[in-house]
């Protein structure tokens, strides 16, 4: 998830409740959704991004009241480090093991550049979507425009969504192509535009950041994303300790984290 969001939800039923924040944004929510989308890309060409960026992303996009109920529905997560963990962790445990053998020698070349251990990046890669299988299937665009124009955190989904016009400009995914959550998070661990923007890597050397399809991709952006948080290498992550900081950072929930960390305890002690 990634701060991604500020709290992050992320495609297993986006676990923790996000506060409402004031309406900020001049236009949030007034008029019809067309012309705030035409103001909106007024002002994605004025900082920069370009006509065929704003044409071939927000084309036909309309406004998805399904986003809009799950957004307005969101409860708070209550279940216990026990029961997630308990629920989560042993169904992934071998298929992470045997990722962990196949991945290899990437998760080494990735240690060795990030100094984030495979065993804590393929935790999240199965916590967020199964190692890659429920990536999401919303339309990325048009959740965050339907988000950014409602009016409980208009000025942080218009910056996500800018971003995610700067993700199609650069040339690493097509519009088509960007599917994720419901909220905007997108590719295989579950990245917000902006985080997508600031920490995903090219590590296969294909020219493109993939975090939908690429592993390396996929798992070095991780990597940077943490080690960008002062992941400190060579040291252990258990509650209380700095690497355990660092991947609250990925997620608030202490839950959450804790279960990331058990996850990769165990990955750790696989044969």
């Amino acid at each position: 998830m990634i701060p991604r969001f500020p709290f992050k939800a992320f495609a297993l039923g986006a676990i923790l409740l996000i506060p409402a924040a004031p309406a900020l944004a001049a236009t949030c929510g007034t008029g019809s959704f067309g012309a705030w989308l035409d103001d909106f890309k007024s002002e994605a060409a004025a900082k920069g991004i370009s006509q065929s960026a704003i044409a071939s992303g927000l084309a036909g996009v309309t406004l998805d009241q399904a986003v809009l109920s799950r957004d307005h529905s969101q409860r708070v997560f209550s279940q216990s480090f026990e029961e997630f963990s308990g629920r989560m962790v042993p169904p992934r445990l071998a298929r992470g093991a045997n990722l962990m053998k196949q991945y290899g020698s990437v998760l080494g070349r990735i240690e060795q550049s990030y100094g984030v251990p495979g065993e804590v990046l393929v935790a999240i890669w199965g916590l967020e979507t199964d190692f890659g299988v429920n990536i999401g299937k919303f339309p990325t665009l048009r959740s965050l425009a339907t988000l950014a124009y409602d009016c409980r955190r208009s000025d942080m989904f218009r910056a996500e969504l800018m971003d995610a016009l700067r993700i199609l400009e650069r040339g690493d995914l097509s519009p088509q192509e960007m599917r994720g959550a419901w909220a905007g998070e997108i590719g295989q661990t579950q990245f917000m535009p902006s985080s997508y923007i600031k920490y995903a890597v090219d590590f296969d050397g294909n020219g493109r950041r993939d975090l939908l399809r690429s592993a390396p991709d996929v798992l070095a952006s991780t990597a940077n994303y943490l080690a960008s948080y002062g992941w400190q290498r060579g040291k252990g992550w258990e509650p209380g300790s700095a690497n355990f900081a660092v991947i609250q950072q990925w997620n608030k929930s202490e839950v959450y984290s804790k279960t990331i960390g058990y996850f990769a305890s165990q990955l750790a002690r696989a044969p």
